[in-house]
């Protein structure tokens, strides 16, 4: 039987292929629209050494990684309005993602990318704007957050360690002041 038959209805199979394809973009756009952040990756050339290698680092920090079709993730993107991204959907295509941190997919992917000369990174977005692949690098060298936020704390603390060591220097010397005038009167007492 075809997948159409007589009369311009839709045969079972063709019925569940649709369904099916629609099950694959819903949850394409679920895991858009969850990301804080993505990289769309080629992974033609790894084998299977370097993706389970690649998809273990991913998934130790909570990067979700996943092969997707070109032609679901066209419909995918326009329904969450990152359509900048179709230029990037061509060629065997990964998503990798986080809900979690801004950072991770491009600082990992440009690792791995760096390891495995075969995969290429593509582009990506973060935040819901999308970048190319230099903004990938870019992003890749940032800090990750927990580095960032130890940064901004300790900036944070340097005023306050400063003030405690003036003011213990204040302190200190003061007592060696009061220190000396009290070893200079028991001498003078001591004298006359």
């Amino acid at each position: 039987m075809c997948s159409e038959e007589k009369g311009g209805e839709l045969s079972l199979p063709s019925i569940a292929k649709l369904e099916s394809n629609k099950e694959v973009v819903n949850g394409i756009v679920e895991d858009l629209r969850k990301a804080k952040a993505a990289v769309l990756i080629d992974y033609r050339g790894i084998n299977v050494a370097q993706d389970t290698e690649l998809r273990a680092g991913l998934r130790k920090a909570e990067v979700k990684y996943r092969i997707i079709k070109n032609t679901m993730t066209r419909f995918a993107i326009k329904e969450v309005g990152l359509d900048e991204l179709e230029v990037h959907l061509k060629g065997p295509t990964a998503l990798a993602s986080s809900e979690k941190d801004e950072v991770s997919p491009a600082k990992l992917m440009t690792e791995f990318a760096k390891k495995f000369e075969s995969l290429k990174i593509k582009g990506g977005f973060v935040e819901g704007k999308v970048i190319n692949v230099k903004g990938v690098g870019s992003l890749a060298s940032l800090p990750t957050k927990e580095v960032l936020l130890g940064m901004v704390l300790g900036s944070l603390n340097a005023p306050i360690s400063g003030l405690v060591n003036v003011l213990n220097g204040n302190i200190r010397g003061l007592v060696c002041v009061l220190n000396a005038i009290a070893e200079k009167e028991n001498t003078n007492s001591e004298v006359g």
